[in-house]
């Protein structure tokens, strides 16, 4: 057939093009709390390839602003509990406290969740950028029931951690002890003379150790209060034996340097808790964390070991769902797609990059649907030959070591065309800042693809995933379009709730709304 993008109704039913997007192509514009939604669901604390750090932060407050506190509410515990996400659900748990909100005590108990996210909202509370410096009288309250609840446990794993530290949250709100031990905890944490006798257990065998008091094993105590002091192969044996499961899978590398996998009997262990049905599934790891494990594994690392977290990858995503007829998987290998997804920060920038993400999707969704077909696209299709019953991460690092170039969102929906193919569902993963297909006017090339498309494929829908905090789309939202923020295994069931008609014309939004409160 004659070029879709040239010969097409001047007017017809197609929506003109609303804004620009990172490439000053046209695009569409999210809706404000879609937007908010993007962004929370992507990011917002670090530099990614279009948009700063900064810039991020000020849309999200700016966005914020006009929200109303429930919904404020549901996207932060939304943002935790299903994305997975940190700083952003502490921002907005952060700006429900400056408001002074009736939800605060709700959100800041399901957000608010281990010591790294008390000490992010903190953080983000004494900076100011919320329009108080204090903490206030219900925030500080709810951190000092958070330290008055606490177990040893939980506090020592919050003392690991600077900026602020726990002694300075301690210093902040002054948490009255409900018990000897407490009191006694608290001033040994802001270094004040205690006896230790009325130390917890654990506490006293730290201190112990760190002391020279222990010389064959451990104490049982968080990873990070014992890296400082020297550790022989047999403790560090014992360090891998009592790691939770995600410290373990984050330190595959720093056990192999310390002999640890010299022993068989290690190896096996080892591998039998990183591949434990259990353990996967309660640890709630991204799939994208595991391919970072097993891509950066080093020579040193057994094979078992490797084998074991493709076998996690398969438990991490065996929820996925069956998506039935013809099912296409676009993922985005352009030259934007090479950086980090959770962006750019100087020693914190993530190994894993969007592109790498694409193709893990990719993957997947060939896994649990062998019938699909993967269209990799940068300025057109690339033909990557993939098999079905090969492992998640081969494909995903087959589809990652290809493409470069720039960004055309429709080419693989014009191939589709020029194919005369039946299609049922299209899954596109990508930044969406598409520019070698761009108009002068009117919709975008790929809308203006999609619409043809529909038409032969009255049935047919499309999904664009963004892993990106970026404000514009190519498609925007219809009924049998959906667009949907993030790379958590949680994107997964919104497509599945997509597909199966539980949304209205809102999609993403409904669902974040559906957050009971």
């Amino acid at each position: 057939m004659a070029n879709p993008l040239l010969f097409r109704p001047a007017s017809g039913n197609l929506p003109q093009a609303t804004a620009r997007n990172g490439e000053r192509a046209p695009a569409y514009a999210f809706t404000p709390r879609h937007r908010l939604a993007q962004l929370v669901m992507t990011g917002c604390t670090n530099d990614t390839f279009y948009v700063s750090a900064q810039a991020q932060l000020d849309s999200v407050l700016a966005l914020a602003n006009d929200q109303d506190d429930r919904f404020l509410a549901q996207l932060a515990i939304y943002g935790r509990e299903r994305g997975m996400m940190k700083d952003t659900p502490a921002l907005l748990t952060a700006i429900l406290a400056a408001r002074g909100s009736a939800l605060l005590p709700t959100v800041f108990a399901r957000t608010i969740d281990n010591g790294r996210m008390l000490r992010n909202v903190v953080q983000i509370l004494r900076s100011g950028i919320t329009g108080r410096r204090s903490l206030g009288t219900r925030p500080k309250k709810l951190i000092q029931r958070w330290l008055q609840n606490a177990s040893e446990d939980r506090l020592l794993q919050a003392s690991a951690g600077n900026a602020p530290s726990l002694a300075d949250i301690v210093k902040m709100v002054h948490p009255r002890p409900q018990a000897q031990w407490q009191e006694a905890f608290f001033g040994w944490l802001l270094g004040r003379p205690v006896d230790r006798a009325l130390l917890p257990e654990k506490t006293r065998a730290l201190l112990a150790f760190r002391e020279g008091g222990a010389v064959d094993s451990v104490p049982d105590v968080p990873f990070l209060l014992l890296t400082g002091s020297p550790l022989a192969s047999r403790q560090w044996a014992q360090l891998a034996q009592r790691m939770s499961w995600q410290t373990l899978r984050m330190n595959l590398n720093t056990l192999a340097r310390h002999g640890v996998f010299e022993e068989r009997a290690m190896v096996e262990a080892i591998a039998k808790r990183l591949a434990d049905r259990h353990q996967v599934r309660r640890s709630r790891v991204w799939p994208y964390q595991l391919l970072a494990a097993w891509s950066n594994l080093h020579g040193s690392v057994p094979r078992q070991i490797g084998d074991a977290l493709q076998q996690a990858m398969e438990y991490a995503l065996e929820n996925l769902p069956h998506f039935s007829g013809n099912v296409v998987v676009c993922p985005d290998v352009s030259g934007s797609m090479h950086s980090p997804v959770t962006g750019w920060r100087k020693g914190a920038s993530s190994t894993i990059r969007c592109i790498d993400v694409a193709g893990l999707v990719a993957a997947a969704v060939l896994r649990r649907n062998p019938q699909a077909r993967v269209l990799p696209f940068e300025c057109e299709v690339v033909n990557v030959a993939l098999d079905p019953t090969q492992p998640v991460m081969r494909n995903a690092q087959k589809l990652a070591a290809v493409g470069g170039g720039g960004t055309n969102c429709s080419a693989p929906l014009r191939q589709l065309l020029d194919e005369r193919a039946r299609v049922d569902l299209v899954i596109m993963v990508s930044d969406n800042e598409s520019w070698i297909d761009r108009s002068r006017n009117g919709a975008t090339a790929t809308m203006a693809c999609w619409a043809v498309l529909k038409k032969r494929n009255p049935q047919a829908r499309l999904v664009c995933i963004d892993l990106l905090p970026y404000a514009t789309t190519q498609v925007g939202d219809r009924l049998d379009i959906l667009n949907v923020g993030g790379f958590s295994d949680d994107v997964f069931t919104a497509i599945d709730n997509f597909v199966n008609d539980r949304y209205g014309g809102d999609h993403w939004l409904q669902e974040i709304e559906s957050v009971t409160l």
